[in-house]
């Protein structure tokens, strides 16, 4: 079958967010309102803040804003992956924060846990699965760097299973495999729009004050207070978390730290009970391959493939538009590998194709600040991997709003930021020479060209 046929009947949806279960979105602001603490932006890091600063003290009067509806962006279209690292693997973590890795793995494990808490004690249902994941090789050259990943991991604490060809097939059965690395525990599997919406009613429980379809249009400070304008009112807070990501920040001078970069996916049909079982996949765990153009693959609850990445798209001066959520050469491309990797699927179609935007730092994890005097702070530059560490993120900034000097703020991670974008167009040319490099490197057993070593002794980078 030509991969391009089960194309055929797509539905242009992110497959999350198509679901009768999505809740209606709460009314506009209309009108001048107060409150102690302004959240802006209703994903995940907004939400997290949200739910987070009720919970500290129920005392205090929360609104959120959130310019379309809560979920409706990255949050609700990810691939659902939940893990523990806060530091976008700990690869990336060894490399920029030696010496706090330890300290930084530890926080993240207690991060997720608290997460697994908090879904109990509010009863989200999510269809949070703690599988764990696999990185799996499907080159020789890779099978050293599982080994080497298996001994770090060991290190700093985690439990991992270091997997040959035979294993890994016998997890997850497809031709491309020839050793793998099962993270055992720091990943869970979730729906990630139902993860969203479950917050978003558990913040609405404790009292959180939510305005959906309501932008945040600009940020001014008035004495001890900041005001922030929306289309049909305005809210006076006493403080204020920005929680925009991928979106343009209300703070100017924010702005060249991130850039959006566009992710695609594709969603099966369901499997028949032969069909999963030509694959196996008994222990549900999601895994991605090991190149720089990675693809990120999982099981949903009533066990469709999802499948995605390859393609990390940046559009000149960072524009987000809903038009850029539909690449048809992404889904092509994508729909090969697919059935390259599983050719034992043929003849299964993709109920749903989609992308959107997520937020990139150049050192690939969340940065933090804080602004007027205090009063505002924000997290942003997450990279793909935020759905764990946004509640993390979320815990730093009401630290920092409250002037609190806490493990978390003692942090590096959370002390410094990382070096900005510069300025287009040397911003586009720069993100497309890396772009192709990774690309060759792929096809040249992972060797980096020197482009690509000049931008990793500099901190720099570019990924999804």
């Amino acid at each position: 079958m030509d991969p391009l046929a089960s194309l055929r009947d797509v539905d242009p949806t992110p497959f999350w967010l198509d679901s009768p279960e999505k809740p209606q979105p709460a009314p506009a602001l209309v009108g001048a309102t107060t409150c102690d603490l302004l959240v802006v932006g209703g994903g995940y890091t907004g939400l997290w803040t949200a739910l987070v600063a009720k919970e500290r003290d129920p005392s205090l009067d929360v609104v959120l804003v959130e310019a379309d509806e809560a979920g409706g962006a990255a949050s609700g279209r990810n691939g659902g992956f939940c893990e523990a690292s806060l530091t976008h693997g700990l690869d990336n973590g060894i490399a920029r924060w030696p010496d706090e890795i330890g300290l930084l793995e530890r926080l993240g494990r207690e991060n997720l846990q608290a997460m697994e808490d908090t879904l109990v004690r509010h009863g989200i249902d999510c269809d949070w699965e703690r599988t764990g994941s696999l990185a799996v090789a499907t080159e020789p050259y890779q099978l050293a760097a599982l080994q080497e990943e298996a001994e770090a991991v060991a290190r700093y604490g985690g439990t991992s299973v270091l997997l040959d060809g035979d294993a890994v097939r016998a997890e997850i059965d497809s031709p491309t495999f020839i050793g793998g690395l099962w993270n055992k525990d720091d990943v869970a599997m979730v729906n990630p729009a139902r993860l969203a919406w479950g917050l978003k009613q558990a913040c609405l429980a404790l009292g959180v004050r939510i305005h959906e379809h309501t932008p945040a249009l600009s940020l001014d400070e008035q004495g001890h207070t900041m005001g922030v304008r929306t289309p049909y009112g305005r809210i006076t807070a006493h403080k204020v978390a920005l929680a925009t990501n991928a979106y343009p920040s209300l703070l100017r001078r924010h702005r060249p730290y991130t850039v959006p970069v566009y992710d695609y996916a594709l969603m099966t049909e369901p499997l028949s009970e032969e069909q999963l079982a030509s694959v196996g996949w008994r222990n549900r765990q999601g895994f991605a391959d090991m190149t720089n153009q990675f693809h990120y693959v999982r099981l949903s609850a009533d066990n469709r493939i999802l499948w995605g990445g390859y393609d990390a798209v940046y559009h000149y001066n960072g524009r987000v538009r809903p038009e850029h959520d539909q690449r048809h050469e992404s889904f092509a491309t994508l729909a090969r590998h697919f059935f390259t990797t599983f050719p034992q699927l043929e003849g299964v179609r993709f109920s749903h194709a989609w992308g959107g935007a997520i937020d990139t730092s150049t050192r690939f994890c969340v940065f933090f600040d804080t602004s007027h005097r205090g009063k505002v702070a924000y997290a942003a530059g997450y990279t793909g991997l935020g759905v764990g560490a946004t509640r993390f993120g979320a815990e730093v900034m009401l630290d920092l709003l409250d002037g609190a000097r806490t493990e978390r703020t003692s942090l590096e991670l959370v002390r410094r930021k990382p070096l900005p974008f510069p300025p287009e167009p040397i911003r586009s040319v720069g993100i497309g020479i890396t772009t192709w490099s990774m690309a060759r490197a792929d096809l040249n057993e992972g060797r980096r060209n020197l482009w690509l070593r000049t931008l990793d002794r500099f901190g720099l980078g570019f990924g999804s």
